[in-house]
């Protein structure tokens, strides 16, 4: 695994739920193996089962899986549900929380 960064670019169109991640295109594919939560996709803004699901496609990422399952969804309250519910394009600092996540669990 890379060394975690300290800040994610992300970008999101609610209509579409599509996300980019660091300008890359984000699937939920991969994290729909993991733990299904929304087959419907990505969304955000709110603590539902969308924002449960980019939470740990985001994390899968940069965290190894059994990390990214055991803390999306404290990440998902975090960043996610606190994004606001329309397009956004935003940086999040994450340096201190993945600090916390990758030393515990």
């Amino acid at each position: 695994m890379a060394q975690t960064p300290a800040t994610l670019h992300l970008k999101g169109i609610l209509q579409t739920g599509e996300v980019w991640l660091d300008g890359n295109p984000l699937s939920p594919e991969k994290s729909l193996q993991v733990i299904n939560h929304s087959p419907k996709g990505f969304s955000w803004g709110y603590g539902g089962s969308g924002p449960a699901q980019l939470a740990l496609a985001i994390l899968l990422e940069i965290l190894p899986e059994k990390k990214a399952a055991a803390f999306h969804q404290d990440f998902k309250w975090k960043f996610i549900a606190t994004l606001p519910e329309k397009d956004f394009e935003t940086e999040l600092d994450v340096s201190g929380w993945l600090s916390e996540a990758v030393s515990t669990g």
